[in-house]
């Protein structure tokens, strides 16, 4: 939840609105990852990590049947088997890659995309029984997996729960025909509804929904329809993201009309009315931009002050090292972040070979895990306390930095304790980015902070 204090009333919202800053999914972020992470880099990491590590795995699917217009995920669209029963292949290959780890104790396991199910019951079985091989499933709190509704059947949601899933996030983003229209992605929400029921007929009771503000044409009353609607399947948690409009990065974004999209005022307007809802509903602001029930894990971490943030969000998710497998997709160990090739065409022929399909990476600083530390307590508990980290003395100029945001109505300062206000919750990233020595060599290439 974090203890956002006072009404906050923020001055230049608007201009801080539009502001570029990471989404501080990790520190530092991903466009500061070097060559110099190599495959045999990644490995001496690998080799290095003591047996008791508690592992947490992702795996990406790249694919899709067709790319919605807003996407930002590394994906592409294909129609045909091949490409996908080879990619599942290379997957397979590459977990066989994670001999020193045999034996680890697997934690979570979060498969993303991309659509995941365009694997199939077949690959699903066969790449579970290869982790099962390896890891010491035994104490797997969560295995989680991305969905679209529209690409779900029975037969599907049986096999899921046969290996093991037991959290499922359904993409709504918006339950409206025109913007749905607008974004290339027509979803009844009979399609959400059905295959909720489903997954819990099936016994995958733990939903996660995946809402969007910020589409062209979306209004407010778009979004807290949409909310309500989300509200209705009784999920256990919310995720409500804003659209982050890069065309020069995703070239598909082109099919947006830039014309149609919401301004600053309209997308603040559009989050706070869905948060409203989601109150209404007896949701739990959990960091930016999740919501909970009370009695669900993520609210009892952010209550107890053991929220995490990494690459799929907010998260309960505590384990020692992260590991992923599949083209684009990043790991963070204790030595730092490895990142595979995003084509996968390059990722094919570095597993081919049989070696990792690392790319790039960051070996990480102290003062890179100290800053990640501070961004991270910023980003989960909306607060912080920074005589842990040597008082203000020991960050002169961000301290001066922090007075203004004050100032501003996003935060207070009490000594050493720093509050994001309730005003000032939609700018925590601002808040975050104070510390990030890394930001001003590439602002321009972040989304908007709200």
């Amino acid at each position: 939840m974090g203890p956002a204090s006072g009404s906050g009333k923020v001055t230049g919202a608007l201009a801080l609105a539009e502001r570029n800053v990471p989404r501080y999914t990790s520190y530092p972020s991903a466009p500061h990852f070097t060559s110099a992470v190599t495959p045999d880099v990644y490995r001496a990491w690998l080799d290095a990590l003591p047996q008791s590590s508690r592992i947490s795995l992702y795996i990406h699917v790249p694919f899709c049947t067709e790319l919605c217009h807003y996407c930002g995920c590394n994906t592409r669209a294909v129609r045909r088997r091949g490409p996908v029963d080879a990619y599942a292949e290379q997957l397979i290959a590459e977990i066989k890659l994670l001999e020193s780890l045999n034996g680890a104790r697997l934690t979570h396991l979060h498969w993303g995309g991309g659509t995941p199910s365009i694997l199939g019951p077949h690959w699903f079985e066969t790449i579970a029984a290869q982790l099962a091989s390896q890891f010491d499933l035994s104490e797997l709190k969560e295995h989680a997996i991305e969905l679209d509704p529209r690409r779900i059947d029975r037969p599907l949601v049986a096999t899921l729960k046969a290996i093991g899933v037991n959290r499922a996030s359904l993409g709504l983003q918006d339950a409206s025909p025109h913007v749905q229209r607008a974004i290339g992605r027509i979803q009844p929400f009979e399609d959400s509804e059905r295959v909720a029921g489903w997954l819990r007929d099936a016994g995958i009771a733990n939903l996660n929904l995946d809402l969007m503000y910020g589409l062209p044409t979306q209004t407010a009353a778009d979004v807290a329809r949409s909310a309500e609607l989300a509200c209705s399947l009784k999920p256990q948690r919310l995720a409500l993201f804003g659209y982050a409009h890069v065309p020069w990065f995703k070239t598909h974004q082109r099919l947006i009309d830039t014309a149609a999209l919401p301004g600053a005022g309209e997308r603040l307007e559009q989050a706070a009315v869905a948060a409203e809802v989601f109150a209404s509903f007896g949701y739990q602001a959990i960091g930016l931009d999740h919501f909970a029930l009370p009695k669900d894990e993520l609210s009892i971490a952010a209550r107890e002050g053991r929220l995490h943030r990494n690459f799929q969000g907010y998260t309960s998710d505590d384990a020692d090292t992260l590991i992923g497998v599949g083209a684009s997709s990043i790991g963070k160990l204790p030595q730092g972040f490895v990142q595979n090739a995003p084509d996968t065409a390059g990722y094919a022929r570095h597993i081919a070979a049989g070696r990792f399909a690392t790319v790039k990476g960051l070996a990480l600083t102290e003062d890179d895990k100290l800053r990640a530390t501070i961004i991270e307590r910023l980003m989960c508990d909306l607060a912080l306390d920074l005589d842990r980290f040597g008082g203000p003395a020991a960050f002169v100029s961000e301290y001066e930095e922090l007075k203004t945001l004050a100032a501003q109505g996003l935060i207070t300062i009490d000594g050493a304790r720093i509050t994001v206000t309730t005003g000032g919750r939609p700018y925590v990233r601002i808040v975050a980015s104070v510390f990030d020595s890394y930001l001003a060599a590439a602002q321009k290439r972040h989304s908007v902070a709200v």
